[in-house]
């Protein structure tokens, strides 16, 4: 069976997530983590778990393979946002570095869950590259949007081009603004979710004139993201 598709719209058949309980651990964990990863506060356990319960319900009613990441003692709370450790392709898995150096150890703990499942890895992000999966956005079957920001570098950039050159799919790099520095989380991400073929979630306000153009020469409808959901990662779906 396939379980990588390089597709940000079409019907989910094969997902991996990382529940509450897998990620977030006790509280102990909760309590020595949340304030050094920059979490606005400190995460409720019972809330987060009942939260995740419900989501978890709500994709098990319409994905056929659901599969959840184990617990691991090496990665942080982090670790639930695991769509950052690595990026799905029609060729196999891209296994990521990550730019914070908190979450260094995710991509390793991924990619060996996907090799005890028999998930193709296409490649590895290799020091000095960094990249990170919130910084990609997939525009269509041949075209990937990558981010160079704090978390994805030049070296990680060229290193993924590099994987993706023999399918012939188009790398698009899309240079993002300081913003908030390097401690701050901005990602493609945080600007752009495409939801359809045509069709994508934006915050305008910070998107490079030349990417907005481009999105709109290849026929994209935007839905736009108001000044008052931003911080709280509106556009991020």
């Amino acid at each position: 069976m396939e379980y990588t598709c390089h597709s940000e719209y079409k019907k989910l058949e094969s997902v991996c997530i990382k529940t509450v309980e897998e990620a977030f651990i006790d509280e102990e964990k909760l309590n020595r983590e949340w304030a050094a990863l920059n979490f606005l506060s400190k995460p409720d356990m019972i809330k987060a778990k009942e939260e995740y319960k419900e989501f978890k319900n709500l994709l098990s009613k319409e994905i056929p393979f659901l599969h959840c990441f184990p617990k691991s003692d090496a990665v942080t709370i982090d670790s639930i946002y695991c769509r950052d450790a690595g990026i799905a392709t029609d060729y196999g898995m891209i296994i990521c570095n990550m730019g914070k150096l908190t979450r260094s150890k995710e991509p390793v703990a991924q990619m060996k869950y996907f090799e005890e499942n028999n998930i193709s890895i296409l490649g590895i992000i290799e020091s000095p590259g960094t990249l990170e999966g919130g910084d990609v956005a997939w525009l269509d079957k041949n075209t990937l949007a990558v981010g160079h920001t704090y978390r994805t570098n030049s070296s990680g950039i060229r290193q993924l081009k590099e994987l993706l050159a023999p399918y012939e799919i188009e790398v698009i790099v899309v240079a993002l603004p300081h913003y908030k520095g390097h401690t701050d989380v901005f990602h493609l991400m945080s600007i752009l979710s495409p939801v359809d073929k045509d069709l994508a979630v934006i915050y305008s306000p910070l998107m490079p004139i030349s990417f907005r153009n481009e999105l709109l020469d290849r026929g994209f409808n935007f839905v736009e993201v108001p000044e008052s959901e931003f911080e709280s990662m509106g556009c991020n779906v």
